[in-house]
């Protein structure tokens, strides 16, 4: 068993990739370092949060598996190229496998949540 506290975990800077746009993004990889090692397995499951600052949000993307988001604090924005919807707080998002979406904060909010996948790629 691997217990991990949020608050223990050093959130790591990752504005600068292209991936992110409108502000600043930082990342707590609550499991494995999110680099794999190509000398090991992949862990089965892939935890960290994503911090937002306001405005910030990834760029459309996919995944080959499911991706579940649990919103912690602040107002969001899960969208698809169909809709945008605003969550909160113990909001739980499940993305299926290909669906195109993009997900951040609000222009007006920093916004945290939970990311939890299993391996697979993300298409950017």
């Amino acid at each position: 068993m691997k217990v991990t506290k949020i608050s223990d975990v050093k959130p790591e800077d990752k504005s600068a990739e292209t991936l992110f746009t409108g502000g600043n993004v930082t990342m707590q990889f609550l499991t494995g370092t999110g680099i794999p090692d190509k000398m090991k397995e992949p862990e089965p499951l892939s935890a960290l949060v994503v911090n937002f600052s306001p405005g910030a949000r990834t760029k459309f993307h996919t995944h080959t598996n499911p991706q579940i988001l649990y919103v912690l604090e602040g107002n969001g924005i899960v969208a698809t190229e169909k809709e945008e919807i605003k969550v909160t707080p113990g909001t739980l998002i499940l993305i299926p496998p290909g669906e195109n979406h993009w997900h951040g904060a609000t222009e007006d909010s920093a916004f945290s949540h939970i990311s939890i996948t299993t391996p697979g790629k993300t298409i950017w």
